[in-house]
């Protein structure tokens, strides 16, 4: 036992590569692990946060740690994901008796997420390079932003509404309701749309309640984004761990998971009261103060 906590620690204090050695500190760890965890579930687009804010913290820009950072931004989702795991660990416990065959609700809800899951993850394979190469930019994420506000402010209200009176409950969810969600995730590859934007509109379009489909886009994002960790880590994650070490690739992944769990608590209450009109407001704001900065030569 003394022998394998010897191993874990000297892997977690391993140094970082000379090019990286002030790049990624523990502090822009954290602050990069914050701007994930709140932002990943709520509909502003975690991705188009990352990315303008490593460029803010002037992380990824030496040559040699590009990739790396990339791979960071990605894998530190798996904080927000053991957020989902522990707020939701009854639902999931719930669908595993179902793949077993015990319980029929989960059964439906699990097949419902794995089909849900397919059409993202086939594009994004297949389209992988051409998205990377020409929509993570800060001015596509400006345009993604400022789409998404108008396009909640202009449905948001009235959905919520319905959603909320006669709205059907996560258990009766479809296979034809899964295909067309999962389909509507496939817009989020572009960064700055939202993963979740998108999949809560569909569902509440579809007629869910507005629970059911906060917590279906939860689910779905716990698959998805499990899935897109796990394969960048496979492909990049020696890049990762060669230029900035375990210890703050660690550091922000615990800041990931605490905000993360402090997000969802929040969002799922607010939005039991409230319409999707803040983040509308918030995604029109947060467009035109990066549209400045990018102007003005600051990212």
């Amino acid at each position: 036992m003394p022998h394998l906590f010897n191993e874990i620690l000297s892997l977690l204090t391993a140094a970082p590569s000379e090019a990286a050695k002030h790049e990624l500190t523990a502090v822009k760890a954290a602050v990069l692990g914050i701007v994930e965890g709140v932002t990943e579930f709520l509909p502003i687009s975690s991705t188009g946060h990352l990315v303008v804010t490593e460029k803010l913290l002037h992380v990824g820009t030496h040559p040699g740690t590009k990739d790396a950072a990339d791979t960071y931004a990605i894998t530190i989702q798996s904080g927000a994901i053991l957020a989902v795991v522990v707020l939701y660990w009854h639902r999931i416990r719930e669908m595993a008796l179902g793949v077993a065959g015990r319980d029929p609700d989960g059964r439906r809800i699990a097949s419902a997420t794995l089909v849900a899951f397919i059409p993202a993850a086939i594009v994004g394979i297949v389209l992988e390079k051409a998205i990377r190469d020409r929509l993570f930019g800060v001015w596509p994420i400006i345009v993604a932003w400022a789409v998404g506000g108008v396009v909640i402010l202009v449905f948001a209200r009235r959905l919520h509404e319905r959603g909320e009176q006669s709205g059907l409950p996560l258990e009766s969810i479809t296979v034809r309701a899964a295909v067309l969600i999962g389909s509507a995730q496939v817009i989020a590859l572009w960064p700055g749309t939202s993963r979740s934007l998108v999949t809560i509109l569909a569902a509440l379009v579809l007629g869910y309640s507005v629970g059911a489909a906060i917590e279906f886009s939860f689910l779905l994002g716990l698959v998805t984004l499990g899935a897109a960790t796990a394969f960048d880590l496979l492909r990049h994650g020696k890049e990762l761990f060669d230029a900035y070490g375990y210890l703050n690739p660690f550091i922000g992944f615990v800041f990931a998971f605490v905000s993360a769990v402090i997000a969802i608590r929040w969002m799922v209450r607010y939005l039991q009261r409230h319409g999707l009109e803040i983040f509308g407001w918030y995604r029109l704001g947060i467009a035109a103060i990066v549209l400045v900065l990018l102007i003005t030569n600051a990212v």
